[in-house]
């Protein structure tokens, strides 16, 4: 039987990637998006060229009545719900006095809340079928932290905590639940750092170039596959070498 994964954020960057990423795989897959639903619907399109079914569902991520609808609706199109991959992330920058309490909020609910809410439909779902796995994008700045990102820290930070405690809950039904924490990867939310920045970032990374979204859907895609099966509660850094 064709297994189906769900995407958050799957319309760009590392979203996306990984979505195509499994349509290589042989996997149908359902693309979460919020906003754009333009990209969203190249995605679909990239994946359907790899022989493989897709659809676009627009979700708010930290709304549960929508996050509920949405996971339904693919058990309903697919009949499985078999890889979660909570990708969907904002950010806000700001030093923490002049951080709002808006900005702060913004960026838990969506990255952290949202998580939780995904992985809560889901895994109620890949409980009954006594398999599945998650796979939550967290970031080395939840690891090593970052001045002026307070809020995405503390959400990613988050993220790998709940990891490990769902790896803890879901394993004796076959889930496994893992993270991935990328470095500097090139995506739209990268693009907007000065060039003195990304120089500054670079000097950093053993490696000394970026990523692209690729390697990080690279690394999903084998937390993903059967490769897998005894990995749970680890968080994978996919960094170059930049938190060693």
């Amino acid at each position: 039987m064709t297994k189906t994964a769900i995407v958050t954020g799957g319309s760009r960057g590392i979203g996306r990637a990984t979505a195509i990423e499994f349509s290589k795989m042989g996997m149908n897959v359902a693309i979460i998006y919020c906003g754009n639903q333009a990209k969203a619907e190249e995605t679909v399109a990239a994946c359907k060229e790899n022989g493989v079914d897709a659809i676009a569902i627009k979700c708010d991520v930290k709304n549960k009545a929508d996050v509920e609808v949405a996971v339904e609706n693919v058990r309903e199109t697919f009949g499985s719900v078999d890889v979660l991959v909570n990708n969907a992330g904002i950010t806000k920058d700001g030093l923490l006095l002049r951080m709002s309490e808006e900005d702060f909020d913004a960026v838990i609910d969506t990255n952290l809340k949202g998580c939780f809410l995904m992985s809560k439909a889901c895994s109620a779902i890949m409980m009954k079928q006594r398999s599945g796995k998650i796979i939550n994008i967290a970031s080395i700045v939840g690891i090593q932290g970052n001045a002026g990102q307070a809020n995405y820290a503390a959400s990613k930070a988050g993220i790998i905590g709940f990891t490990k405690s769902l790896a803890k809950e879901l394993g004796s039904r076959g889930i496994t639940v893992n993270a991935v924490a990328p470095g500097f990867v090139e995506t739209d939310m990268t693009d907007v750092l000065s060039d003195k920045v990304k120089e500054a970032l670079m000097n950093l990374i053993p490696l000394k170039r970026t990523a692209k979204p690729e390697d990080i859907a690279g690394t999903i895609g084998f937390l993903a596959s059967e490769k897998a099966d005894y990995i749970t509660g680890q968080v994978l850094t996919v960094d170059g070498g930049m938190c060693m």
